[in-house]
């Protein structure tokens, strides 16, 4: 579980990624940069992932934070554990995940509550369709709206 065929990234997905074109096109915000982080095996590992991510962001001044994850299943505990050391932070987030039907997050946290679901199977479900089930600009778009109206103060 976590990645399969169309919630996959291709390098064509990476080269055009929607969430960078958008956001860095926004003359309302400031990009300051864009962390890719992995997603280990032991809980040791993913605390520390979580922790060292929140701490750089921190450490940063981001003002806020859109946390993208390109898998589900077991790669939701990495995603609950980031999105609760970057909102112990006090940093505003918006989440982006395939969450669909079958996917739903096994752990939560009350700093998960918006989360872009860019499932776009009408089973909401994982298909073989590569890339069916990625961020659209439509998504990017919506989770900067949100971004923006958190970092506002607006819930």
């Amino acid at each position: 579980m976590g990645v399969g065929p169309s919630t996959k990234e291709t390098t064509l997905h990476h080269f055009h990624d929607p969430i960078l074109d958008v956001v860095s096109n926004d003359s309302d915000v400031d990009l300051l940069g864009v962390m890719l982080v992995g997603t280990p095996q032991s809980n040791q590992e993913k605390n520390f992932v979580g922790k060292s991510s929140a701490v750089w962001l921190k450490q940063m001044g981001a003002d806020g934070v859109i946390f993208s994850l390109d898998g589900w299943g077991n790669s939701h505990v990495d995603f609950e554990n980031t999105t609760r050391e970057i909102g112990e932070r006090k940093i505003p987030l918006v989440g982006m995940s395939f969450v669909g039907v079958q996917a739903a997050f096994v752990v939560t946290n009350h700093y998960m509550d918006t989360i872009v679901d860019f499932n776009k199977s009408s089973e909401g479900i994982e298909t073989e369709v590569v890339g069916e089930n990625t961020i659209s600009n439509i998504d990017a778009r919506k989770a900067l709206a949100y971004l923006k109206l958190k970092m506002r103060g607006v819930n």
